[in-house]
């Protein structure tokens, strides 16, 4: 897979605050280098709290590499939302898929597995594996 064929993260929050900074979280937390490309979808077009098709969307397209779009999402509707679009067909690009993960570890997780060439099954297998994270 070369660097042009990467997996694109999507970060999609009810609010725009919170997926821009878990998105720093996690190129942050993936440094050493060139991460694989990364976008947050958050908030409605308007600014509010909420998602917007719109901007999962865009996101999706600025990140897609050929290699398959993750989509990891905050709470109940932002999954509602990204299921719609998903069915819908033609929003997202071909290789999106919905990720069942924790929102901040999955991303982090998924960004660093994406950013060292793993494909789009390995990369949701990352996130995925973040519902094991023991803090105790």
């Amino acid at each position: 897979m070369t660097d042009e064929e990467q997996v694109g993260i999507v970060l999609v929050s009810h609010s725009a605050p919170v997926a821009q900074a878990v998105a720093e979280l996690a190129k942050g937390l993936a440094a050493g280098g060139a991460t694989a490309p990364v976008a947050a979808a958050g908030g409605t077009s308007a600014g509010g709290l909420g998602t917007s098709t719109e901007l999962i969307a865009e996101a999706a397209r600025a990140v897609d590499r050929g290699a398959g779009v993750a989509l990891l999402v905050d709470l109940g509707s932002a999954v509602l939302t990204v299921k719609s679009m998903l069915a819908d067909g033609d929003e997202l690009p071909p290789g999106a898929r919905l990720v069942d993960a924790p929102f901040v570890e999955g991303a982090v997780a998924a960004l660093v597995t994406a950013s060292a060439g793993g494909d789009l099954d390995t990369v949701e297998a990352a996130a995925t594996d973040a519902y094991g994270y023991r803090k105790t």
